[in-house]
């Protein structure tokens, strides 16, 4: 594959952290793997997954890598499926303006006109109306985030104020800036599949078959993904005893083992290092921007279990 060709997957990928199923016509005439309420994910879907997978992410191809990643690819087309119900019980819909905006915007990410990136695809053998599909359900949910979930962050003035404080109380003390890949543990039964996971990618990273920033964009569940994983400058203070540990033990341009902490795993790669000062002390706009993402974050997450757990969900594989 070409890196131009390599370079269109990480650009639909970085737009699109997870792709939507094929609809039941598919699943009518090929092996069903799940089944989500009333939508069904077929053979093809996951192994389409897959094939975007490996491919954009520098993974090698063989059976056991395979079998690693299925687990987590049908469980990110579950997730998915569920919030495309979700927009429809709000009745959410995209106009096609909307989904062809989105289909441009990769193009142009990509530095080609819409009919040469469509040709593109093609010869990648990615169906575009996949693609279309793609672009139209992360902007279902992104509405589905601000019409259901955004009302209920509020951001105080005290609240800035207190953040501010604890971190000027701190000035001295030292700051990491990071890269994260986290893989959530949503119950008992995954925790087995996402710490082999966790273990590969670390693996593959560390051998150099693999990138960092390409595997975040495709794998992490954190609000970083999209940009490779970014978590912007973490005071030591605020960190966990696990990440503190973990990030202590390596040096800068390098990643960590596998973290495990109550919510999931966490995979960090240490890019610099400094102490904090007054001069560094994040605005009171960062600071209301930081306190607004990670509430979202919280409450996507908890939303998107919450679906899952009063939904009828068969895996077959």
């Amino acid at each position: 594959m070409t890196f131009y060709m390599r370079l269109f997957f990480v650009f639909v990928l970085t737009l699109i952290c997870m792709v939507p199923m094929t609809k039941s016509l598919y699943a009518a005439t090929q092996e069903i793997v799940a089944v989500v309420n009333e939508d069904a994910i077929s053979a093809r879907d996951l192994a389409t997954r897959m094939r975007l997978i490996i491919a954009s992410s520098g993974l090698q191809n063989n059976k056991e890598i395979r079998a690693k990643l299925t687990p987590q690819i049908l469980s990110s087309l579950i997730n998915e499926q569920l919030m495309l119900q979700e927009a429809r019980k709000m009745n959410i819909r995209i106009e096609r303006a909307e989904v062809e905006s989105g289909f441009l915007k990769v193009a142009t990410q990509n530095k080609t006109t819409p009919a040469k990136f469509k040709a593109m695809l093609n010869r990648g053998g990615i169906d575009i109306s996949t693609m279309y599909m793609q672009i139209e359900a992360q902007l279902a949910w992104g509405k589905v985030v601000q019409k259901r979930l955004r009302p209920r962050v509020i951001i105080s003035e005290r609240d800035v104020d207190d953040t501010l404080e604890r971190i000027r109380a701190k000035v001295g003390s030292k700051e990491y800036l990071t890269a994260e890949i986290f893989l959530p543990i949503d119950n008992v039964k995954s925790e087995k599949q996402v710490k082999h996971l966790s273990n590969r990618l670390v693996r593959e990273i560390k051998s150099g078959k693999a990138s960092f920033f390409s595997l975040a964009q495709q794998f992490s569940k954190a609000a970083g993904a999209v940009s490779g994983g970014d978590t912007g400058w973490l005071q030591e203070t605020q960190l966990s005893e696990e990440i503190l540990t973990g990030l202590q033990a390596i040096k800068k341009n390098q990643v960590t083992k596998p973290i495990k902490t109550l919510s999931g795993y966490h995979i960090l790669f240490l890019r610099d290092i400094r102490i904090l000062t007054e001069d560094t002390m994040p605005s009171r706009d960062q600071i209301y921007y930081s306190l607004g993402t990670e509430r979202l974050e919280k409450l996507q997450r908890r939303h998107l279990l919450d679906l899952k757990a009063a939904s009828f969900i068969d895996v077959r594989v």
